[in-house]
């Protein structure tokens, strides 16, 4: 029994797993061997080549495409007409097929619209990918990065806000109280800060 929803315009290969209540919008191609987690949507016109791996609640945009090698984490979302890459240098007469590089979308992570992701690059846990930003290098966990070539320009939280660090290296989400540190070039949260 079937518990996602497909468009009737879109195109769903064999061999594919798709999680319990996702959704594919109209004109998408979810080729052969994909597997998409729970709570998925993806929008129209968007290709997901054979063997890509989706997370739980990865929304993905309109006019994507997510090329064979591409693994999002849970919770990923990827903006309108972002691209990934999976050939460092491709050409149409040589097939290069068993060249693809694997890149990591890691958990939380947003990518905005238009971006251009170069295969074979990490990008860390809830970093925030600038619309039109073009990845050339591992992106840090939290990191803020826009540009072409990207360059970071700060960090985030969990929530998405930009995070000001105090002389200590500490800074707090507005939106969720939750506190980060910066050590060593590094963010993590150390915990929620609770108001009585």
């Amino acid at each position: 029994m079937i518990q996602y929803f497909a468009h009737p315009s879109s195109i769903i290969d064999e061999n594919c797993k798709i999680g319990e209540g996702t959704k594919i919008w109209h004109f998408s191609h979810i080729m052969s061997e994909c597997i998409i987690g729970k709570g998925c949507n993806i929008g129209q016109n968007v290709v997901v080549s054979p063997g890509v791996v989706l997370g739980d609640n990865v929304k993905v945009q309109n006019n994507v495409s997510i090329y064979t090698g591409v693994i999002c984490e849970d919770d990923v979302f990827l903006g309108p007409s972002m691209v990934f890459t999976n050939v460092i240098n491709p050409r149409s007469a040589i097939i290069r097929k068993d060249e693809y590089k694997k890149t990591i979308v890691c958990k939380g992570a947003s990518i905005g619209a238009n971006a251009t992701i170069v295969c074979g690059n990490e990008i860390g846990q809830y970093a925030m990918i600038g619309a039109g930003a073009v990845i050339t290098k591992e992106v840090p966990a939290f990191a803020l990065v826009y540009g072409n070539p990207a360059r970071q320009n700060g960090w985030v939280s969990e929530y998405g806000h930009k995070l000001e660090f105090d002389s200590d290296g500490f800074a707090t989400c507005p939106e969720s109280g939750e506190k980060y540190l910066l050590l060593n070039n590094e963010v993590s949260k150390i915990g929620l800060i609770v108001c009585e």
